[in-house]
């Protein structure tokens, strides 16, 4: 291996390799924050700028590719119910503060060992599978550009492994869908973000922002974006990104963002897995990412501009994404467990997956526990 992609490599950098793993998770955050853009009354521009500003100050404090993802449960209820920014705001605003006490109280090395890692790896799967059936909505839809994102990960694949060429594919894929929109639908007129506004959500914001946003969320950050994310973390680079520290980034981000117009963000071990896919091994990568998206924040935070770019390019990047969460969550000490996570997240949901790998594993552990009294007693 070269030394200058060491996994556990502490310094950071800003080499090619760096720049094209900042777009690999861009397939997962921009469907989510265009859809939402779409149905509600929030601010596009104030959302792309804060995201920017964390990708790059969660790259550099942690040097390592820690992703900054919006919240996927409480995106898709947007999404589905076209809620008001006060709403959102509000279930930022719980959801920073819950995580922020947890993660200074060093709740979450408690709440670890309550979570057996076979449950850790079942949502890893759970994800993975959710990936792919995403992958293949945006390959019926459009299937030319599914073909060709799908062929240029293919090809930098091989180079791989006879060259030592950087795998650039989702750089390339991204360049091509934003120069695709543009030959067929023309350059968007730039928008220049505006002063991001103080939300202030009422008393019935919060409670029903309690309900209906906050509970579904809880599971899937505990689990994908803290515990599966410092797995993963060390299951690439070696290193601790320790649970209770994902958890105060979170609640930092959240409580000073959500108040200001910003959407809920936390990490995802689907985002990490995708930036090292695509050649992320620094939080170089990250200050890329952030860089890009304040491009967006600045002149092209429309939806009429994320509209442009073909969906099928997508395809590609969440395809390979899918497969590298597949292969960590691979390593497994419960397979039955695993498994059974994996199967029910894409037909139940991650929550109610969670709950029957948990109800699983321990009545693993209580049949292990019970045969081994029952040899002493012999």
């Amino acid at each position: 291996m070269n030394k200058e992609t060491l996994p556990g490599d502490k310094r950071i950098k800003f080499g090619i390799n760096e720049l094209a793993g900042s777009v690999g998770d861009f397939g997962t955050i921009f469907p989510i924050i265009l859809g939402v853009a779409l149905v509600s009354n929030v601010n596009l521009s104030t959302i792309f700028l804060f995201f920017a500003i964390w990708y790059a100050l969660v790259g550099v404090y942690y040097n390592m590719p820690i992703p900054v993802e919006p919240m996927k449960a409480i995106g898709a209820v947007v999404i589905a119910e076209g809620l008001s920014a006060p709403e959102i705001a509000a279930s930022g605003i719980i959801i920073g503060v819950m995580f922020l006490l947890i993660g200074y109280l060093r709740g979450m090395k408690k709440i670890q060992r309550f979570i057996p890692e076979s449950v850790i790896r079942g949502v890893q799967a759970g994800l993975a599978i959710l990936l792919l059936k995403t992958s293949f909505g945006f390959v019926i839809n459009d299937l030319t550009f599914a073909l060709i994102s799908v062929f240029i990960v293919l090809l930098f694949m091989i180079l791989s492994l006879r060259t030592k060429i950087p795998d650039l594919s989702a750089l390339i894929i991204i360049g091509i869908g934003i120069a695709t929109g543009f030959f067929a639908y023309g350059i968007p007129n730039p928008k220049m973000i505006a002063i991001p506004e103080i939300v202030i959500p009422e008393t019935a914001d919060f409670v029903f922002s309690a309900w209906h946003l906050v509970i579904p969320q809880i599971p899937l950050t505990l689990t994908n974006a803290i515990l599966a994310t410092s797995l993963l973390a060390f299951d690439l680079f070696k290193r601790d990104a320790e649970p209770d520290k994902l958890s105060k980034t979170i609640g930092a981000m959240n409580i000073i963002s959500c108040p200001l117009g910003g959407f809920p963000m936390c990490h995802g071990a689907g985002g990490l897995a995708a930036q090292y896919r695509f050649g992320a091994r620094t939080g170089g990568s990250n200050v890329f990412a952030g860089i890009i998206m304040l491009g967006f924040a600045f002149f092209f935070a429309t939806p009429e501009m994320l509209r442009i770019i073909p969906t099928g390019i997508f395809a590609g990047l969440l395809i390979f994404v899918a497969l590298t969460l597949g292969k960590s969550a691979s390593k497994t000490d419960s397979w039955p467990v695993t498994i059974l996570i994996g199967i029910l997240t894409p037909f139940t949901g991650i929550t109610f997956a969670f709950a029957g790998g948990m109800l699983l594993a321990y009545f693993e552990k209580f049949r292990v526990k019970k045969n081994r009294n029952d040899g002493n007693r012999m």
